[in-house]
């Protein structure tokens, strides 16, 4: 099944969408037994990322302390992190302008005259402060930055425990092959969880096109086309930035990294790739030392698809409502957004705090929100999927820059399989009765 999980993982989104749509048709939009089974469905993806949040923490940590630790040369650590920061602010400048530019050039709002469709819920911007975003930064408790799956945190604890181990020599040797058996079991418990991937897939999808049915993608087929089309706009800069530096290696990249993209883009969620991400990465030639610092940094730096989503749909939602904002607007609006998009790191809905908070100090109207929560889970997917190819390149650009490259392995490598049916059948070390 790992060498077919594509294959798997694209016919679970095929019957997810078929069930979804064959149950958006059957039951009336406000039947309560169209929400059980739709929960139902939901199960499966919930259960999935559980799987995957129990996995991301320890591999995290794992990787950057063992890392950080072989590499001994902190010199060196700064050099990566000081270039891959370089890199994030760079696209990210790139994302959100390119954002503002496409949507200025499609215009999908224009004429619209839409009214809000949908609920608001809870957009907690109080603690959206610059304080708040540093205090985010620095974890009080390394258990607790665990428990949360605070990536940011659990990244800077770790590259403390990293460089104290590489300060002390032989005497921190036993905890660096510790962590190394560690980020190694995470691999192979990661792929263990990604056999359950297209079932997880499957419920994904239909739960949500059961719920709102593919006539809401059309409804609001402009919006979510012109932004798809902007995406594809995003990855094509992303890709050829890339090749400037890798070469034709970026397209045999795509190939290794072809499952995370497809996890990330069917759950809606760039943490559902990370795991596995981690490992394609491994067998493109990245050394641990470098994606172990570089992903996390970008999980929480360098979200290229969310970037680009914040400016599209403030602008967006301007037009709706058939605002003007002139372009030196736009320009403090790109600014702002390079700011304020920092601070996202683990807060839920952060695409859309970051929204609200830029529409709140434009004066554009906060309640215009609603208009894109309807389709927020299909544009979700495509922000997700470009996040990964963001993070992917920009890791494998830094690695190129260090000159570290390994040699490239099968990228469709079955992980390892635990004994099983040996001759002792599970007695193996026990001192059994001869009596019994």
């Amino acid at each position: 099944m790992a060498r077919r999980l594509t294959l798997f993982i694209v016919i679970g989104m095929i019957l997810g969408l078929a069930l979804g749509a064959v149950l958006n048709q059957s039951y009336a939009a406000k039947d309560p037994a169209l929400a059980e089974i739709a929960d139902l469905l939901k199960l499966l993806p919930d259960v999935f990322l559980r799987l995957i949040k129990m996995i991301v923490a320890p591999l995290v940590m794992a990787t950057i302390v063992t890392g950080i630790a072989s590499m001994g040369d902190s010199t060196a650590l700064g050099r990566i992190g000081g270039r891959a920061l370089a890199w994030f602010v760079t696209f990210s400048f790139i994302s959100i302008a390119l954002g503002l530019v496409m949507v200025n050039l499609l215009q999908p709002g224009v004429g619209l005259a839409l009214t809000p469709t949908g609920e608001l819920g809870e957009l907690a911007t109080g603690d959206f402060t610059f304080r708040h975003f540093v205090l985010s930064v620095f974890p009080a408790s390394p258990i607790d930055a665990m428990a949360k799956n605070d990536i940011l945190q659990v990244l800077v604890f770790s590259v403390f425990v990293g460089i104290a181990l590489s300060a002390i020599g032989e005497r921190g040797a036993p905890l660096v092959r510790g962590a190394e058996a560690l980020a190694q079991a995470m691999l192979t418990v990661t792929g263990y969880v990604m056999k359950f991937a297209p079932f997880a897939v499957f419920g994904a999808i239909a739960s949500v096109v059961a719920l709102r049915g593919l006539a809401i993608v059309i409804t609001y087929g402009k919006l979510v086309g012109s932004f798809y089309v902007s995406m594809l706009v995003l990855w094509a800069v992303i890709l050829l930035a890339g090749s400037v530096f890798l070469g034709g290696r970026i397209f045999t990249l795509m190939r290794y990294i072809r499952e995370p993209l497809l996890l990330a883009y069917s759950t809606a969620t760039s943490e559902a790739a990370l795991p596995k991400l981690f490992e394609q990465m491994d067998r493109f030639g990245v050394p641990r030392r470098v994606s172990g610092f570089v992903l996390p940094l970008g999980y929480s730096f360098n979200l290229d698809g969310s970037m680009m989503y914040t400016s599209f749909a403030a602008m967006f939602i301007a037009q709706a409502y058939g605002i003007h904002l002139p372009v030196s607007s736009q320009i403090v609006m790109l600014l702002t957004l390079m700011v304020t998009s920092k601070g996202i790191a683990g807060v839920p809905r952060a695409s859309l705090v970051v929204i609200a908070a830029a529409l709140n100090q434009f004066g554009l109207p906060v309640e215009g929100i609603a208009l894109v929560l309807g389709v927020d889970h299909f544009m979700d997917m495509g922000r997700s999927a470009t996040n990964v190819v963001g993070n992917a390149v920009a890791t494998s650009v830094v690695t190129k820059w260090e000159g570290m490259f390994q040699p490239e392995r099968e990228p469709d490598a079955e992980p390892p399989v635990p004994p099983h049916d040996t001759p002792e059948h599970g007695r193996r070390g026990l001192n059994l009765d001869p009596g019994q």
